[in-house]
Parts: structure tokens; C-alpha cells; sequence
């Protein structure tokens, strides 16, 4: 078998290399192995679609391979290209690099809202979102009742066939069940807004009053119909959004206007385990004087 002679450079290196030619068979290969077994569970159609782009891309590949692979010359460049970006440079942060107050960069946020906050914020949001559903019993004329007992009866679905009239009577027991279980779930929130508020720090209410209640009303909202069908069509999803925003702004609010507390992380393991180690501290200290 002849071989075609390569042209030199100057220097004697090739000035052209052959390289493998670019091909497309193996994707119409592979994806006719897809349409061949998607039709096992579709249709028949499907398959023998796919079993004519198998054939076609099996044959077509081996033609680019056999007798003889085949090549396309590509030039040498004989310069070698720079690389360069136009990005600004980005500062990296080490082990040793000091910020306020002598401590060492680690993780975000450096500072935290104590778990009071939350609760703070939680019970401050509790009452706002009371009050928005009472509000919505009496515009809608099913009374102040009427919301509370419609809470506690999505814990017990045999409660949902009463009429509405039964419902926004008071009932005891409806109270006693609603009131623990509105102030655990706002409690939960409210921790929850204190550990992630500090992640958003300017724009706090963006994210505690409108982003995090519409996600959350979007998700019960759609499984709700699956849970609990019959409190599904009782509930008025427009004063259950706002209600859930009112929750989220005074929360938010209250939440973002506590102090924070620096975290912990910067400081060695026995120091936040509580053990006396002075030297350590005093290691760290003449580090930090360096």
C-alpha cells in the first residue's frame, strides 16, 4: 500500500497531520438503539423506526472504518495561540488571609441571627396571619371560627363532611388543636427564617415575605387535591397566599431587625468544644500579631 507523502516545514515537522474524519453516524447509530427498545413499551411504529436508523447507522459507521479508517489532513499551526480572558481576577481567599477582628475566612455567612430571632420572628408572624384569617372569616361572613376550625379539621378528615355552618361554629376542641398546631408550624418557620435571612442579607424580605411563602402555598397547593381533597375546595386560595405573605413580611421583618452573632467556625475545635487551651489561644493570638 502506497503512502502519500506528508509536506515538511522548514524546521522538517509535518505541516499537515491527517486526523480521523468527523462523522455523524454514531449518533443516528445510538439513537435508533434508543427508538428500537422505546418501542417495546410505545409502539411498534416506534421500533421499526428505530431498527431502520439502526441498520442505516451501523452500516454507514463501518464504511467510515473499513477497508481503511479514513483521515482529513488538517494544518499545523506553527504558532503557538496565547490564551487570555478578558474576566477580572478574582482574588483567591487562603488559609491564612485575615478579616475583621483577627479571624480567618472560612465559610458564609460570618454572621448569624441568634435562635431567638427566630422564635421572635415566628410568633410575630403567627399572630399577623391569625389576624389575616380571622379577617377573611368575617368578609366572607363564615365567621372568626370559621378558619380555625377549617385548620384543625385538615388533621381529621371525617371533620371535613360537617357543613359550613358547622364548621364556623366554635368548638372547643377545634380551638385546642388549631392554636398548638399554628404556633409549632410558625415557630419552625420563623427558626427557619433566622438561619436563612443571613444568606440574603439585602434583601431580606424579598425572600422571607414573598419568594418563600408562594413557594411553599405552591407546593400545598398541589398536593393538597391528593391529601386532602375535601379541604382542597374549602379553602380560598387567595387569602391563604396572603395570609401566608403577611406571615412572611412581619417575620421577615422582625427577624432581620434582631442583632447577629458571629459563628463559631473560625475558631479551633477545642475552643468551640468548650476545653481551656491556652496555648492555643495564645498561638492564635501571636499568629493573628504577625
Amino acid at each position: 500500500m502506497a503512502v502519500e507523502s506528508i509536506p515538511k516545514t522548514q524546521k522538517g515537522a509535518p505541516d499537515l497531520i491527517g486526523l480521523p474524519s468527523p462523522t455523524s453516524w454514531p449518533i443516528v447509530f445510538a439513537f435508533g438503539v434508543t427508538l428500537l427498545f422505546a418501542g417495546l413499551v410505545t409502539s411498534l411504529a416506534v421500533s421499526a423506526l428505530g431498527a431502520i436508523l439502526f441498520i442505516a447507522g451501523a452500516a454507514g459507521w463501518f464504511r467510515e472504518v473499513l477497508p481503511y479508517e479514513k483521515h482529513e489532513s488538517v494544518r499545523v499551526s506553527k504558532e503557538t495561540p496565547v490564551v487570555a480572558t478578558s474576566r477580572s481576577q478574582v482574588e483567591r481567599v487562603g488559609e491564612r488571609v485575615e478579616i475583621r477582628g483577627g479571624l480567618r475566612r472560612a465559610w458564609l455567612p460570618l454572621e448569624i441571627y441568634p435562635i431567638s430571632a427566630g422564635i421572635k420572628g415566628g410568633l410575630a408572624g403567627s399572630v399577623a396571619m391569625a389576624a389575616l384569617a380571622m379577617l377573611y372569616g368575617l368578609l366572607s361572613g363564615n365567621g372568626i371560627w370559621y378558619p380555625i376550625n377549617l385548620l384543625a379539621a385538615g388533621f381529621f378528615p371525617a371533620a371535613m363532611t360537617q357543613t359550613t355552618a358547622e364548621i364556623a361554629a366554635f368548638h372547643p376542641k377545634a380551638l385546642l388543636i388549631a392554636v398548638p398546631i399554628h404556633l409549632i408550624t410558625s415557630l419552625l418557620v420563623g427558626l427557619l427564617y433566622g438561619a436563612t435571612l443571613p444568606m440574603l442579607p439585602h434583601r431580606p424580605i424579598l425572600l422571607g415575605g414573598f419568594i418563600g411563602p408562594i413557594v411553599w402555598s405552591g407546593l400545598i397547593h398541589s398536593i393538597l387535591g391528593i391529601v386532602n381533597p375535601v379541604l382542597d375546595k374549602r379553602i380560598d386560595w387567595f387569602w391563604f397566599v396572603l395570609s401566608q405573605v403577611g406571615f412572611g413580611v412581619v417575620a421577615g421583618i422582625v427577624v432581620s431587625r434582631q442583632e447577629r452573632v458571629r459563628t463559631w467556625q473560625n475558631l479551633p475545635f477545642v475552643v468551640r468544644a468548650g476545653i481551656e487551651a491556652p496555648g492555643i489561644m495564645d498561638e492564635e493570638s501571636g499568629e493573628d500579631r504577625r
